[in-house]
């Protein structure tokens, strides 16, 4: 079995102004190169539902072409590491992805929203915080995370309102 795991490309445009980070694919999605791809994390509920009048989105096309009109970003903490699974507690030697670059190309970026405590705390301690962008850790759209699904919701809809200028 591979332990070596290898994060996707950003989805990013340079109307983006909020950055939607986890820490790093689970299996589902790598095995489908989509992120999110695992039905039972609410991540691609949660955006339907801010965004989308809560009406299903069918395709991966769809949800990433709904996070783009809505000046959304998505990316991960890490572009390698080793795990076994999917649980973010196995992630073991971690390469970071590079911040630095992302940030000087697209310094419209305002807001980092962390999916989950994880992606919060490789961040922090990989990456230097900028002043310039506000950090926010959200609670995690994982099934692992066990929070109402409301709550979770209503979370998410306050920071992506508060999220543009």
């Amino acid at each position: 079995m591979n332990l070596i795991k290898t994060a996707f490309k950003p989805v990013i445009d340079a109307n983006s102004q909020i950055l939607i980070l986890g820490s790093m694919p689970g299996e589902r999605s790598l095995t489908e190169q989509q992120y999110y791809a695992n039905k039972q994390n609410a991540f691609w509920k949660i955006m339907s539902d801010v965004y989308n009048s809560g009406e299903a989105l069918t395709n991966y096309h769809e949800k990433t072409s709904l996070l783009q009109a809505n000046k959304i970003a998505l990316w991960d903490v890490f572009e390698s590491c080793e795990r076994q699974g999917s649980l973010d507690a196995n992630i073991k030697n971690g390469v970071v992805n590079n911040f630095e670059a992302l940030f000087k190309t697209h310094p419209q970026i305002q807001l980092v929203l962390f999916n989950g405590n994880a992606s919060f705390k490789a961040f922090k301690k990989q990456v230097q915080l900028l002043n310039a962008i506000s950090y926010q850790i959200m609670p995690s759209t994982s099934a692992a995370h066990t929070m109402a699904y409301q709550t979770k919701l209503n979370t998410w809809q306050v920071a992506l309102a508060n999220g543009y200028v």
